[in-house]
């Protein structure tokens, strides 16, 4: 058993439950005789460089709890892919303070972080155990069913489409929402959640995982304008074209090489033009939104699952790394989905790292601009119960 201090911090787009996940690891390590100390590091490995933490073991049961129930990273965030330089730093750091444990909350890149130090402490014959706690809006990381962080936004995006919809019945026209993703849709999947009703939207759901035509697009629109008299429309900011490059982008790549999307409201005007074009002098009701980060740090919405789960990986990645000082990636494996049911277990931080998932082809429809009952099977159990939307006509 190693003993000595953690370190624990958090990386990435931040999420409505990650407090969860973070206050789950500080309270299961204060009852360890091992850990010695729990350091809070300020903005993620940035901190660690600069030994910039917080003391983790002052704080009130009352006032963590309040911590968890807040949106978005309590210790700050980062965007930070560490080279040889920074891990030397690292661990120059982690020796001086005695440090032996490192969970690192976040997604794919954060785990490509996790799997670089636990490499740099194999090399440096340092003892040492290095887990990496899951969270991403995107639900985009591999092995695991499904990432804390995932289900809230998702019941924000469905609550969000039904109230949308409803506006959209009372004017009629087009409108569309664009909806966090880069390479995967399960978001933007998620609106299909706030149907209830023969002809309640979204009525096209577009998602990265299928070439975006703009010329299909402009005829789906017309299709369903010409059977309802109106069209909502969800799309991912990541879609892409028939050569693979995304529709908008600013053209910038963030420090893991990500492109970076267009977060301005430009794909949304881009597809708004698309539809004026599509009926020439005719004028139609055209209207289009960009969601934005909204979805990740909206409070009040989260879904009690996800809430559970994001405080479970953390609870259960320290307890992990004490009982067997394993590297590794906690991941959730669904064991009933009526009624529902999880745990966790431990994956290999290669099989995590960098790489990332998408939506499985039975979740798509034929057509490529909506989902299938196979999807929305899988992810009801997780965002909970919605809204029943009342109606006259």
């Amino acid at each position: 058993m190693l003993k000595g201090k953690m370190v624990i911090g958090q990386s990435g787009g931040p999420t409505t439950v990650i407090n969860q996940s973070l206050v789950g690891a500080i309270l299961a390590a204060r009852q360890q005789d091992a850990i010695t100390g729990i350091l809070g590091a300020h903005h993620g490995l940035a901190g660690i460089m600069n030994e910039d933490f917080i003391d983790l073991t002052t704080q009130s049961v009352e006032q963590l709890e309040d911590v968890a129930n807040t949106p978005a990273a309590a210790l700050g965030s980062v965007r930070l892919k560490p080279g040889r330089a920074e891990c030397e730093k690292v661990f120059e750091v982690f020796k001086k303070h005695d440090v032996r444990y490192f969970f690192y909350i976040g997604g794919n890149d954060s785990a490509e972080t996790a799997h670089i130090i636990a490499e740099m402490a194999k090399q440096e014959n340092y003892d040492f155990c290095t887990v990496h706690i899951p969270k991403t809006i995107d639900n985009d990381l591999r092995v695991t069913d499904h990432c804390p962080g995932f289900a809230s936004a998702a019941r924000f995006v469905a609550l969000a489409f039904m109230g949308d919809d409803r506006d959209n019945a009372a004017l009629s026209g087009v409108k569309i929402n664009v909806v966090m993703g880069r390479d995967a849709g399960f978001l933007t999947a998620a609106s299909a959640l706030a149907r209830q009703d023969e002809g309640q939207g979204p009525h096209l759901i577009y998602v990265p995982e299928k070439t975006f035509d703009v010329a299909k697009f402009q005829s789906d629109v017309k299709a369903v304008m010409a059977k309802y008299g109106r069209c909502v429309v969800a799309v991912s900011e990541g879609i892409t074209d028939a050569e693979g490059q995304p529709v908008m982008t600013s053209g910038e790549r963030d420090s893991h090489g990500n492109l970076q999307l267009s977060g301005t409201g430009a794909l949304g005007d881009f597809l708004s033009g698309k539809v004026k074009e599509a009926y020439g002098d005719e004028v139609v009701r055209v209207r289009a939104d960009t969601f934005g980060y909204l979805q990740r740090s909206f409070p009040s919405i989260v879904s009690e699952v996800d809430a559970q789960e994001a405080r479970m990986v953390g609870d259960f990645g320290v307890h992990h790394a004490v009982a067997n000082a394993e590297p590794g990636s906690v991941a959730i494996r669904r064991l009933s989905s009526s009624p529902y049911k999880s745990e966790c277990f431990i994956t290999p931080l290669s099989t995590v790292a960098r790489e990332a998932t998408e939506l499985k082809d039975e979740y798509i429809n034929e057509a490529g601009n909506d989902v299938t009952q196979a999807w929305l099977d899988y992810v009801s159990p997780l965002v909970g119960a919605l809204p029943k939307i009342g109606q006259l006509f």
